[in-house]
């Protein structure tokens, strides 16, 4: 595998998202095929569980079930998706 995984970590508002479209951005300059995404969410299946997890009462889970919800959400992400773009040698 020769693909890259880049991910940009930091408190929300920090300017990961800014950050991350201006790498994408100078990437694709130089030829780079990039997929750009967000966690939790980002890809088909996440989406449905970020929305679980973000919509509603603040409290309406206990902190076990939304840690359930993200092991979920990185099962998906990671082994469907990421992994799969990796060996097809995207960005």
């Amino acid at each position: 595998m020769s693909g890259k995984f880049i991910t940009l970590e930091g408190i929300d508002g920090s300017g990961k998202t800014t950050q991350g479209y201006i790498l994408e951005n100078e990437l694709r300059k130089i030829g780079k095929e990039v997929i750009f995404t967000r966690e939790p969410g980002g890809v088909p299946g996440a989406e449905e569980i970020r929305e679980l997890l973000v919509q509603g009462e603040k409290d309406r889970w206990s902190n076990k079930t939304e840690l359930l919800h993200f092991l979920q959400l990185e099962d998906i992400i990671m082994k469907k998706y990421y992994i799969r773009q990796i060996k097809q040698e995207k960005l």
